[in-house]
Parts: structure tokens; sequence; C-alpha cells
């Protein structure tokens, strides 16, 4: 797990490490983990929104099945 704590600062796995020294490399990993992370939240919207629209699909189809006794 990732988190800013300050603009100098990041936490990861509960250990706060300086930003500024952390090499080029563990930098680039850290925007990278951020951008996933980004990602990862938007697909998780658009799989809510998905959802959501199957549920309302659902019951439409539902409600124009002719009824049966049983």
């Amino acid at each position: 797990m990732v988190a800013t704590t300050s603009p100098k600062n990041v936490t990861i796995d509960g250990k706060q490490y300086d930003l500024q020294g952390l090499s080029d490399n563990a930098k680039s990993q850290l925007t990278n983990l951020r951008v996933t992370d980004q990602e990862i939240e938007r697909l998780n919207q658009r799989l809510a929104i998905a959802q959501t629209a199957r549920a309302a699909y659902a019951r439409a189809l539902n409600a124009e099945l002719p009824k049966t006794e049983q």
C-alpha cells in the first residue's frame, strides 16, 4: 500500500520514506503504482455503472416477460 503523507514523504507498506532519498527508478515505479491505482479506481467505477445498468435491464426484461401461473 502506498500513501503520500506529505509532499516530501511517502508511506509504503507502513514505512515512511523521504521522496528525495529514493532512486530515480524507485520514483518511476512509485509513479507507475499511482497511475495504476487511478486506473483501477476508474475501472471499478465503470464496473459499478455496468452492474447498475445490468440490474435495470434485468428488471425491465422481467417486467416484459409473460406472467405464468405455477
